[in-house]
């Protein structure tokens, strides 16, 4: 089954692709294609790059950056940018916080943030998982006690990606330990730069340092950062993690992926039928994810995703797993190597780090265990 587009929507298609392929950085598509690790520097460059085309947040309202989009144009958006090696807008700013800003903000927060969050004038870190709080989200611990016109913040955030980059954090935090988990917890924006906020690395198992324990220390924060009123953190951050769900399922940065590698197998497949089929069975289950994400988008209403978002962040991140396995498994011996060698062989070698660090994928965002239970409850109706 392939989707038919209507001549607007084609012309559509070929006018993001011609942009994402002309104005984008070459270096940083480049970078992207051969699996190399962008700098901070890239990662800004490419969303502003992108804002000032309008073209960063198009799914936010549209006197804030958004563009008024169907469903079909945003996914034609996504798809383009990931097939032409451009870094999706940073997930904390557009996806995120953004998106809760402008739905629960306050109209100071609104004009403060949204235009700087859209620019990425402001890097955004994710302050939500602790060390007991992960998929159980609602017993963490982090407190905020109001103190005049400040809350003060102490407690423990981990997992934080990129949080040595950020220079604010929105954060989860228990405002009244007297009543239900999930009924005493308020979102907090908090300035990184606020005495008492301490980033510490965590080196992870592909030697990369991409996430941080964030540690707060009798933080000041002023009244004003709260997102809402106190005590509807809860409801915030479903909305958020329902954005984030839909993000985590990227699709065509998979399908570039999984064809890259058939391209470089291509002399082996004649004689490896059962590497034909692992190859096709894989590209048809990226077409269902695929498909499955346009009926997910199309039934998302009034700014919150459709419950069946949390497939697409189970299938989502169980496809990129499989297909990091396959490049690994193309590769053999390549994937070890040290040194450069020519652009296959560093393909290749990259490939392995690129495996280790996606086990990640299916715990963040909700660990996929606890998306079937969300299945089960919210569609299946179990």
């Amino acid at each position: 089954m392939q989707l038919a587009l209507s001549d607007e929507d084609q012309a559509f298609r070929e006018e993001m692709r011609t942009f994402f392929t002309t104005e984008v950085s070459e270096e940083i598509r480049t970078a992207v294609a051969e699996g190399r690790e962008l700098t901070r520097d890239q990662i800004v460059e490419s969303q502003r790059t992108l804002n000032k085309a309008g073209l960063a947040v198009p799914h936010w309202p549209e006197e804030w950056g958004g563009r008024g989009w169907s469903e079909l144009r945003r996914h034609i958006w996504h798809e383009e940018m990931q097939a032409a090696c451009v870094p999706v807008p940073l997930a904390f700013n557009a996806s995120m916080i953004g998106p809760v800003i402008a739905q629960f903000g306050s109209e100071e927060q609104k004009k403060e943030f949204l235009p700087k969050t859209a620019n990425l004038d402001i890097w955004w870190s994710q302050g939500f998982s602790e060390p007991d709080a992960g998929s159980d989200l609602a017993s963490l611990r982090t407190t905020a006690v109001l103190d005049g016109d400040h809350w003060v913040v102490n407690g423990q955030k981990t997992w934080t990606t990129l949080g040595q980059y950020g220079d604010w954090i929105f954060t989860l935090v228990r405002t009244d330990p007297d009543v239900k988990k999930q009924a005493g917890i308020s979102m907090l924006l908090i300035d990184m730069e606020s005495d008492g906020v301490e980033v510490r690395p965590i080196e992870l198992i592909d030697g990369g340092h991409e996430v941080n324990e964030v540690w707060f220390d009798n933080v000041r924060v002023p009244a004003a950062n709260i997102v809402g009123e106190v005590n509807s953190g809860w409801t915030q951050a479903k909305f958020l993690l329902g954005n984030e769900r839909v993000g985590v399922a990227p699709v065509g940065a998979t399908k570039r992926v999984l064809a890259r590698a058939k391209d470089l197998a291509k002399d082996t497949l004649a004689d490896e039928p059962l590497l034909r089929a692992r190859m096709v069975e894989l590209e048809n289950q990226l077409l269902a994810l695929e498909l499955t994400a346009l009926r997910v988008a199309a039934h998302s209403a009034d700014g919150e995703p459709h419950p069946a978002s949390s497939v697409l962040k189970l299938r989502g991140t169980e496809l990129q797993q499989a297909v990091s396995e396959l490049v690994v498994d193309l590769g053999g011996p390549a994937t070890l190597a040290s040194g450069e060698g020519d652009a296959t062989l560093d393909w290749y070698r990259r490939s392995t780090p690129i495996y280790l660090n996606l086990r990640k994928a299916s715990i963040y965002g909700g660990s996929n265990e606890v998306q079937r239970q969300i299945i089960s409850r919210t569609i299946l109706g179990l």
